[in-house]
């Protein structure tokens, strides 16, 4: 702190002019100062950047500038703590909302009792995925996430390789994943629509132009109100939970019950699939989207304060209060549904929608209940956009994306990747056209986004699991699974790919062009492309993050 008073400054020229200009600065400098100060990271912090071979680029800034002594105090800010990173990764997975939302696949798929089991076998596993990427985030807490813990673990001969495929992979999952996302808001919308208009046709360039108006809505906040978004990531986690008691309140107070022997043990087999067992590991899809995306706090890890300890816990308190609440939420559903046909064949396309009328029996009562999902999925997507731009704006940082330098550039001043929250947003857009003609293609979107996703997941963890096997050093942690570490990630690894798998089957058989499963192909050629751009610009260009770590220091 400058020794300069405020009293010298007054005595300066008479006390005006440039002596008031002074005052104020230092006035101001302290009132930076105590702000920044809370905001500061760790030294660990620090040195896990050191470590990482990273410089902050995100949310450096100055704290104090005082124009006589031109002097500076460079201060790194961390913009997330404990509470508000948690409420990024609650609201961000929103599962108890996308469990009734995308609950049509598990009725089709399996029935309640399919939902339910199905529900808890996933929860069991992300468990031990979740739990997997939190030890590795606690040894690398960096927004690069996957594609550098593969770089950094995986055998020296393939690191380079295996780190840029899987940077492409989880650069495609959370891109889809956003557009996937904002479909969902923007389809309830018109879906609330039709209940309260009987005159209104669902036209798919409706949900376009809405998945547009939500995207937009969610770069606004993260570009000029990036500030508060910690902020608001708190107060949204609170609207979370009182929307879930809201709602679930409401279900069980006004609805008719279904008998628990039928809720619990009637399978269904809509799909037409040769066997039920089958029909209910296709109806996975269901809980798969739900619960998935407690790692999106890893991608903001540059801008958490003490992210070495604080984002692993993050994530598994995520996991862990969104997974009971989405069972509760699911349960009730599932109590409350009435006949499955008949909320299938609901003109609102969504099953919930028709369980809110129904136990309400009032357009308002429909509208009430039904706009705490829509505000909650439209949060969603601005955590989303976070994340998205993050990763996007990593992966860039390292030359591994066409355009990388614009893409990676940070505009001073704005302190965060506005050129990658562009990106998404341009992404997002043309994606939402596809809608437009044909909704069976759009859909496959989120199929995609969860087959990339869970990919970068596989590929991350079993290099992990090769480390360990081959007895090499871990770099150390103040998260850690211990002893149990290898059988922890080897059940994760054993759960993902049985659940890939099946996120590449198509609804129901036999299969035709409006039944089918787009995910796959559309997987395919973004894989083609990547190879091609590696092998054209890729392996001159990119700078695989192993090359930056300084473990010795």
């Amino acid at each position: 702190m400058s020794s300069f008073s405020a009293h010298e400054a007054k005595e300066m020229k008479g006390g005006g002019g440039l002596s008031t200009i002074a005052l104020h600065d230092e006035e101001d400098g302290f009132e930076m100062r105590s702000r920044s100060s809370k905001l500061r990271g760790t030294e660990a912090d620090e040195r896990d950047m050191e470590i990482l071979g990273r410089k902050q680029q995100l949310n450096a800034s100055y704290s104090s500038c005082i124009i006589l002594r031109h002097t500076a105090d460079h201060a790194v800010q961390r913009n997330f703590d404990f509470i508000s990173i948690l409420g990024f990764a609650c609201t961000l997975m929103s599962t108890w909302e996308i469990t009734l939302v995308t609950a049509q696949f598990g009725l089709i798929n399996g029935g309640t009792a399919g939902l339910i089991w199905g529900y808890l076998i996933t929860w069991a596993g992300y468990s031990l995925v979740f739990a997997s990427i939190a030890e590795m985030a606690a040894m690398a807490p960096t927004s690069g996430g996957q594609y550098h813990w593969v770089s950094e673990f995986a055998p020296r001969k393939v690191q380079r390789f295996l780190s840029y495929i899987t940077g492409w992979i989880s650069v495609l999952g959370w891109q889809t994943g956003c557009a996937s996302l904002a479909f969902l808001a923007g389809t309830v919308i018109q879906g609330l629509i039709v209940i309260n208009d009987a005159n209104y046709v669902f036209q798919n360039w409706h949900g376009t132009l809405l998945v547009i108006a939500i995207t937009v809505f969610a770069i606004i906040f993260n570009s000029f109100l990036a500030r508060k978004l910690p902020m608001v990531e708190g107060i949204v986690l609170i609207i979370h939970l009182l929307g879930f008691f809201a709602v679930l309140i409401a279900l069980w107070v006004l609805s008719p019950r279904s008998d628990p022997t039928s809720v619990f043990t009637e399978f269904s087999n809509g799909g037409g699939w040769s066997t039920t067992g089958t029909s209910v590991m296709v109806g996975l899809l269901s809980p798969v989207y739900a619960l998935i995306g407690s790692d999106s706090a890893v991608h903001m890890s540059e801008e958490i304060k003490d992210a070495g300890v604080v984002l692993p816990r993050a994530m598994m308190w995520a996991m862990g209060l969104n997974g009971l609440l989405g069972f509760v939420m699911l349960i009730t559903f599932c109590f409350t549904l009435g006949s499955i046909d008949a909320a299938l064949g609901t003109e609102t396309g969504y099953p919930f929608i028709q369980v809110f009328f129904n136990s309400t029996n009032s357009n308002v009562g429909t509208s009430i209940l039904t706009a705490i999902l829509i505000v909650s999925l439209t949060s969603a997507c601005i955590s989303t956009v976070a994340t998205v731009s993050r990763q996007t704006w990593s992966f860039a940082r390292d030359q591994g994306l066409p355009f990388s330098s614009t893409i990676a550039y940070v505009m001073p001043g704005w302190n965060i990747p506005l050129n990658a929250v562009m990106i998404t947003l341009l992404v997002t857009v043309l994606l939402s056209l596809i809608n437009i003609g044909s909704s069976v293609a759009f859909n496959a979107i989120g199929s995609l986004a969860i087959t990339a996703l869970l990919g970068s997941y596989i590929i991350s963890i079993s290099v992990l699991i090769l480390r360990r096997a081959r007895n090499l050093p871990l770099p150390a942690r103040r998260w850690t699974l211990g002893r149990a570490g290898i059988f922890v990630n080897i059940g994760a690894v054993a759960f993902l790919l049985v659940v890939w798998i099946f996120t590449l089957f198509p609804i129901a058989i036999p299969v035709t062009p409006a039944t089918m499963n787009w995910n796959c192909l559309m997987f395919g050629s973004a894989m083609i492309f990547a190879l091609v751009y590696y092998a054209v610009w890729g392996r001159k260009s990119y700078i695989a993050p192993v090359l930056l770590v300084k473990r010795n220091i």
